[in-house]
């Protein structure tokens, strides 16, 4: 479990477990096109080269609620963000950048040195936060969200 600071409140990064999944999708509903499904979750959580983690604000009871969460597949040198989420209520503080930092960070620490992702070019807010990790466009994907809308397939150095 990783803690991180961002102004005065305390949050946690710590892995997903099976036990999670009900809990997260009514965050994952807020944010994607076509959210991922319960048995879409059980599949990255339990894939041997996937990776999901949760990030939770620590109350003053030292209770941790669920307010994001980020899920990535590493194989070899290459890693590809599959999915990340920050609860509506959360967004803008920096919290996005902190699990993209927590990304970066872990996959440093394994080798990786390729990042890939797809993103929504309609979606602002995310195709700045993955600009300012030096994400930029290499493909486009047609009809990949919903099967009517594209999106950008984009790359980072390690």
């Amino acid at each position: 479990m990783k803690e991180i600071v961002i102004g005065n409140e305390t949050y946690t990064i710590r892995k997903m477990e099976v036990e999670d999944t009900e809990s997260i999708l009514p965050l994952a509903s807020t944010s994607m096109l076509t959210p991922w499904s319960r048995e879409m979750f059980l599949g990255e959580i339990t894939h041997p080269y996937s990776y999901c983690f949760l990030l939770c604000k620590l109350k003053e009871n030292n209770t941790k609620t669920p307010i994001g969460f980020i899920c990535f597949r590493t194989i070899g040198d290459e890693s590809e963000l599959l999915n990340i989420c920050i609860h509506p209520q959360y967004r803008q503080k920096g919290l996005g950048r902190g699990l993209m930092n927590f990304l970066i960070a872990w996959g440093h620490r394994q080798g990786v040195k390729k990042y890939y992702l797809e993103v929504d070019p309609r979606n602002r807010p995310a195709l700045l936060l993955y600009q300012s990790f030096d994400f930029h466009q290499i493909g486009t994907r047609k009809n990949f969200y919903q099967g009517r809308y594209e999106a950008w397939l984009m790359e980072r150095a390690g």
